[in-house]
């Protein structure tokens, strides 16, 4: 019985630190990490209302496009990346316009192979719901 109840402490102390890390860290802090070497980008949706919000978020490339994964809880920026496409995105400094694409198929699979998300960022991340991938198509 003692086992059970400190596995139930365990989880409940896991899931608030998931909670934490996803909200309150990534959601509102949005950290830079710059310094951790991780590529970043600011990426400006805009919802069917017109209100534009940023997003700090990790960026890779492959076959020198550019992409962004949807692999954590919260997920606003990606559903309005859906229904409205054309972003705004900072790289570097750099602020140009795009077009969100949804990746699938073929393409998808060879992405998300050549960036694998660590079990260690899983972990952290409270084992999100599967990964989306959008490509950033430069707007012409």
């Amino acid at each position: 019985m003692k086992v059970l109840k400190w596995l139930g402490v365990i989880f409940a102390v896991y899931v608030a630190f998931v909670v934490a890390f996803e909200t309150l860290f990534l959601g509102l802090y949005q950290p830079e990490l710059g310094n951790t070497g991780l590529p970043m980008l600011v990426i400006t949706t805009t919802n069917d209302s017109g209100v534009s919000r940023e997003r700090r978020l990790a960026r890779f490339e492959t076959d020198e496009k550019l992409y962004v994964s949807a692999h954590h809880w919260p997920r606003g920026w990606y559903k309005r990346a859906l229904e409205n496409p054309n972003v705004s995105v900072e790289v570097d400094g750099v602020v140009a316009d795009y077009l969100a694409v949804p990746v699938e198929g073929k393409e998808f699979e060879r992405v998300a192979v050549e960036h694998p998300l660590p079990l260690s960022f899983l972990f952290v991340m409270g084992f999100p719901p599967p990964r989306d991938i959008l490509r950033l198509d430069p707007a012409m």
